[in-house]
């Protein structure tokens, strides 16, 4: 019997070694397959180029949803050699390859899995900032894991990697951009991105587009915002597009004070955008100005192109269009966010539209094409920095009095926005744009009118007075008006992440108590939900004939399944 015994766990171990060295042999992505991504894959940080996060896949549904059940779950652990979170299922911990890169030598916490999770051929690559892993989708095992030895700096988050062939990118917080081999974890090359020393820090997920790699830095203290596009074989930067002007005659200078503030003006790039390949061009939100509360340096202008959405050729790095979401913006309401591509009827007419839901509480739909604005709405009804009233581009004006000030001004919403980096989602069987909201009210004053006080703030003190409520929105953008709205219980803001949608008639997000929720697209109904404390937007995949829903939470992988 032993000897039996002893037999099939020889094979059983020979069979999990084969199917580590298969893992190892086969990662590879044509940067094709982002086009139209196969039903099995996460291949992008939004699943595919059109910012949507909708998957085509059908098994997990509304009639079937409340059967998903545990598939498996592995802890990630961060740091240099012991224990990486496990070999095969069934043979205990193994210890995990870490590769270590870095010009640092400082090994920071591992963070919080916040970004997207790659699924590519049936491996998962997981990060969070200085750390990359390489898991088994089948059952969650740990092949490999890259560390890098940082110089500092800001750790808030990271948003994922991107992949190219055989390859894997990741920004660093201290401003590099590091080739991982995708088969093994080892350090390929690595490219400074911005310097470290002027205070940038990079957490966006890098965006392949055939074999362009666009990479986004941000920067709180007053250096321009800035889009780069690499070569992803050698890491050469082929072109540099600033979110701000840069020469006394470039576009846009007229709307600063002077061409110092217009170039120390901010407009950071940290969050991913979208591509449209009719157009080719790729089409993101720019960041807040600076200094962002206390306009005097900045003169009375618009302040372009900070707090827009673009639209920049790939080959180039030229703008082909822009749509200002916050002019002159006073309260860190940066546009960031991710833009959404659809294609639809609008006012009786066949559309390719862009949509976003910005920080500063409104919900904005153009053209495109052109950058065309169509429609401005508000998500939810607090924000009070606004007139009612719209300019004449349909952007929100602002109300001077609510502004910082040293008496004090009651403002919706707070620092952190009705929206913030976490991704929406957009149905094509609904017709709806989905995204988290918080109703918050915050008294801001101001501290110091010296405007490169607070990391290029500009001096305020904020204090929070809470929130009316969280929602999950369902927005109809033929209207602009909410066809539905799940109210989160509690009254807490809490810390909200993004959605997915798919075929099933399926809405995936989380709630501010850490549930993974599903809710029916339609109606916003809740179906099912499991307490996991969720910290990034669900995803799901297919493989061996099974749709799994995948989410990080904290240093977690869930992958739930149906039985």
């Amino acid at each position: 019997m032993r000897i039996v015994r002893k037999i099939q766990c020889a094979a059983a171990l020979c069979a999990a070694m084969t199917m580590m060295t298969t893992a190892l042999q086969a990662q590879w992505l044509d940067p094709k397959d982002i086009l139209k991504p196969k039903p099995d894959s996460w291949p992008s940080y939004s699943g595919d180029y059109s910012g949507r996060r909708y998957s085509p896949l059908t098994e997990i549904n509304s009639l079937n949803v409340k059967g998903l059940t545990l598939a498996w779950a592995q802890r990630l652990t961060g740091g240099e050699g012991g224990p990486g979170g496990g070999g095969p299922p069934g043979f205990g911990a193994a210890a995990v390859p870490t590769n270590v890169g870095g010009v640092g030598t400082a090994v920071a916490p591992m963070g919080t899995i916040k970004g997207s999770i790659l699924q590519v051929d049936g491996y998962l690559y997981v990060s969070t900032p200085d750390n990359v892993w390489a898991m088994d989708a089948m059952d969650g095992h740990v092949l490999w894991h890259f560390l890098w030895k940082t110089r500092g700096g800001t750790h808030i988050g990271n948003r994922g990697v991107a992949m190219w062939h055989d390859r894997l990118f990741l920004e660093t917080p201290d401003d590099y951009l590091v080739a991982i081999d995708a088969k093994t974890g080892k350090e390929i090359w690595h490219k400074e991105i911005a310097s470290f020393d002027l205070q940038y820090f990079s957490t966006m997920a890098p965006v392949v587009i055939g074999d362009h790699l666009l990479v986004g830095t941000g920067n709180d203290l007053d250096e321009p915002g800035m889009l780069q596009s690499f070569n992803p074989q050698t890491g050469d930067v082929e072109w540099k597009w600033f979110a701000v002007p840069m020469k006394k005659d470039d576009p846009g200078i007229e709307t600063w004070r002077n061409l110092d503030a217009a170039s120390h003006g901010g407009g950071n790039v940290w969050v991913n955008g979208s591509y449209d390949p009719e157009t080719h061009l790729y089409i993101l939100g720019t960041g807040n100005p600076t200094a962002a509360y206390t306009s005097q340096m900045r003169g009375p202008g618009a302040n372009l192109y900070t707090c827009a959405t673009v639209a920049i050729n790939v080959d180039t790095g030229k703008m082909a269009w822009y749509y200002q979401t916050s002019p002159h913006d006073t309260h860190d309401f940066d546009s960031a966010q991710t833009q959404v591509l659809v294609d639809g009827m609008f006012k009786g007419k066949p559309r390719k539209m862009v949509m976003t839901a910005a920080r500063n509480g409104y919900f904005f739909v153009l053209d495109r094409t052109t950058g065309e604005h169509l429609l401005t709405s508000k998500l939810v009804d607090s924000p009070n920095w606004a007139e009612d009233k719209l300019d004449k581009n349909g952007a929100p004006v602002r109300i001077p009095a609510k502004d910082f000030d040293y008496g004090g001004a009651l403002v919706s919403p707070a620092n952190g926005g009705v929206v913030n980096w976490p991704p929406p989602a957009f149905s094509p069987q609904t017709g709806l744009f989905y995204v988290n909201a918080n109703e918050s009210y915050a008294m801001y004053y101001l501290a110091t009118t010296d405007p490169r006080g607070a990391m290029g703030l500009g001096g305020k003190d904020e204090v929070g007075l809470g929130t009316l409520g969280t929602y999950l929105i369902g927005m109809d953008y033929k209207t602009g008006k909410p066809a539905w709205k799940h109210r989160y219980p509690g009254v807490g803001g809490g810390s909200l992440i993004g959605v997915m949608a798919t075929a099933g008639h399926l809405l995936f997000s989380g709630d501010q108590h850490g549930n993974l929720v599903a809710y029916e697209s339609a109606t916003g109904k809740q179906l099912w939900h499991a307490r996991i404390g969720v910290s990034n937007a669900p995803e799901t995949y297919m493989l061996d004939g099974h749709q799994y829903v995948l989410a990080g939470a904290g240093d977690m992988v869930y992958a739930f399944r149906l039985q």
